[in-house]
């Protein structure tokens, strides 16, 4: 029996117009009709040329075993809230099934079920009850929830003094506390800072690991696959797949660029921009255009870019970022030369390479940027253009190697004892011998 359910599912709003409130003659007059309803199916309205509702989701189904810790990607608006908010009993569905059996804790905004004129202890006995936890439990696990969410100091003061971040801390101490069976978190743990989103992915893999159930909506892919085995992805509000999350990351990374070797702005740049790119190319060892790469290849990247004003200190930077969302690396054009140099308003090109056997196998993406440092920034373009590294050798010890980068570095091996037997020298002088033959 799964412990989460959902059959045909779908969400409909309506766009533009405020929905009337309603009134008890309206709720008498809805359940009269009811059963005539049940017969018409749901009644949508004529759009006049115009669309009046959207489908936020539409016949969404899966199911998911209790002990499973599923992720939920997807782009902005793909319905993932909708999805999380229905099956903690947020929202109701247009249509479809939403069945959750089990003692449930949610996460879906800062601050859901506080009071920003209560203090953080109040708020944690409010919040503590609206998740369904009993006095004598909260009283019990307080010291725990206030130690977790680091806010001692501040847990008498009224919660409207609170930053979102402090906020963001004690909601998830109290949810996480709760020992659901199963935990509904949303992208709210982006609020917080690094440690602390460490500690509750932690704490998140703490619960996985009880056997506890988590359904986990975030954009920081390498956190999702890291925490969760399995993922769904949501497009348009629709299930557009569902198996391993790595393999679905790495593909949802992947559409999130171009397809091509190359990327043009289709776009045109803000007219008060001084610098604004133009194109971005990818070349392997022959030349040619490509975004597949042997590991014993560099990659060549070539910018194209328009400075429309002289500039003075203005750095060209480029970001590679792995398809688990995690930044490899950051170069800019001041590597190798002045940070300050001067340009002339005209077109330029810039070309960097990533070095063969640098990149461990995998797809990564391009961004790129120019700034003025801790100033301005004049252009940003993110994901421009994705490429995939191939292993070298799929039987070589090097492709399974842990890490993001598997770079070929020199190693000076020497036999300091032969050494010492033939010269005579202590261990000190060996070592002085085997570092500097001089």
């Amino acid at each position: 029996m799964p412990i989460i359910r959902v059959e045909n599912l779908s969400k409909r709003y309506r766009l533009g117009e405020r929905a009337r409130f309603t009134t008890l003659r309206d709720v008498l007059a809805r359940a009269a009709t009811a059963p005539m309803r049940v017969f018409r199916g749901p009644k949508l309205p004529s759009s006049g040329g115009q669309p009046t509702h959207i489908w936020a989701l539409k016949d969404v189904s899966f199911q998911v075993r209790q002990g499973e810790v599923v992720g939920i990607i997807g782009r902005n608006g793909a319905g993932k809230t909708t999805l999380l908010k229905i099956l903690a009993r947020v929202a109701f569905p247009t249509q479809g099934i939403a069945d959750v059996r089990g003692r449930m804790g949610s996460l879906l905004e800062v601050g859901t079920g506080f009071h920003p004129e209560l203090t953080g202890r109040e708020n944690v006995f409010l919040s503590g009850a609206i998740l369904g936890m009993r006095k004598a439990e909260i009283d019990r696990k307080f010291d725990e929830i206030v130690a977790f969410s680091q806010v001692e100091k501040f847990i008498d003061t009224p919660l409207k003094h609170y930053s979102s971040g402090m906020q963001t801390r004690l909601a998830f101490a109290v949810a996480a506390h709760l020992e659901p069976e199963i935990l509904l978190v949303d992208e709210v743990l982006a609020v917080g800072d690094a440690a602390f989103q460490r500690k509750c992915l932690g704490k998140m893999g703490e619960i996985a690991r009880e056997g506890r159930t988590i359904l986990f909506v975030s954009h920081n892919l390498g956190a999702l696959t890291r925490l969760c085995p399995r993922a769904i992805w949501l497009e348009a509000g629709e299930v557009l797949r569902d198996g391993d999350s790595v393999k679905l990351a790495a593909e949802y990374f992947g559409r999130q660029s171009t397809t091509t070797a190359d990327w043009r702005r289709a776009a045109p740049a803000r007219h008060d921009s001084a610098l604004h790119f133009l194109e971005a190319r990818l070349f392997g060892s022959d030349g040619e255009a490509t975004r597949v790469f042997s590991g014993r290849e560099p990659v060549t990247v070539e910018i194209h870019y328009e400075v429309r004003r002289p500039l003075a200190g203005c750095q060209v930077v480029a970001r590679i970022t792995s398809a688990e969302g995690l930044i490899v690396f950051t170069t800019s054009d001041s590597d190798t030369s002045e940070a300050d140099r001067w340009r002339e308003a005209g077109a330029y090109i810039s070309r960097f390479d990533i070095p063969a056997a640098l990149l461990a196998p995998g797809v990564y993406s391009l961004t790129l940027g120019a700034h003025l440092p801790n100033q301005q920034v004049y252009d940003l373009v993110e994901h421009v253009v994705a490429f995939e590294v191939l292993p070298i050798d799929r039987v070589s010890s090097r492709d399974r190697r842990l890490g993001v980068i598997t770079p070929n570095l020199a190693w000076d091996t020497c036999c300091c004892q032969s050494i010492a037997a033939s010269a005579g020298m202590n261990e000190m002088a060996v070592l002085s011998a085997a570092l500097d033959p001089q």
